[in-house]
């Protein structure tokens, strides 16, 4: 869940919870907006917590480079394909057709 539809939640549920003035038989629009407002506000924080620059887990990717000593940098091998195409006429064709009549 982003950060977004958590916000859509609780706007959602403020509208059920404060807005609403109707009734529905056998529904507590109240209760379910606030319900709607929690789901937002605890999708809000997990999705702070795990956005990179604030996650635990981002601190435990980060490299430390030591200045003497040497990069050494990996890289994929690239795959080269080479496609040649030869005009090839079929063995019974006469001669190519001109361009069209005018």
């Amino acid at each position: 869940m982003t950060i977004g539809v958590s916000l859509i939640l609780i706007a959602v549920g403020a509208i059920l919870t404060w807005g609403v003035n109707a009734e529905a038989e056998g529904l507590n629009i109240n209760a379910i907006g606030v319900i709607l407002m929690i789901v937002g506000a605890v999708g809000a924080i997990l999705s702070m917590l795990f956005w990179s620059s604030w996650s635990p887990v981002y601190a435990r990717r980060r490299r430390t480079y030591v200045d003497d000593a040497p990069v050494r940098r990996e890289y994929a091998q690239r795959r080269e394909v080479v496609v040649e195409e030869e005009d090839v006429a079929p063995p019974s064709a006469g001669p190519p057709p001109g361009p069209p009549p005018p």
